[in-house]
């Protein structure tokens, strides 16, 4: 995409890869949102894929490595804890 991706762009992707996505270890959840880099917002929309627990590249085997981006779209991992139905 050259363009910044619009919601409607990031929902698509989404959708598209959300079933791969929940296979990655940790991962226990795909949003459609505004991606921070460094603390900041972005002001871009892009994929949150929400984690369990944030660990280190290091400690990963390629294959667990989430992608930075699909299709154009940036992806931010943000650790969000366990979730639990109420």
């Amino acid at each position: 995409m050259s363009e910044p991706p619009t919601p409607a762009d990031v929902a698509a992707v989404q959708a598209r890869h959300q079933q791969e996505l929940l296979r990655y270890p940790n991962v226990v959840g795909v949003a459609t949102g505004t991606p921070t880099r460094r603390g900041r917002p972005t002001g871009e929309t892009g994929l949150l894929i929400l984690v369990s627990r944030k660990v280190p590249a290091s400690e990963l085997s390629p294959g667990e490595l989430l992608p930075s981006e699909i299709e154009g779209v940036p992806v931010d991992v943000v650790e969000a804890g366990q979730i639990r139905p109420h």
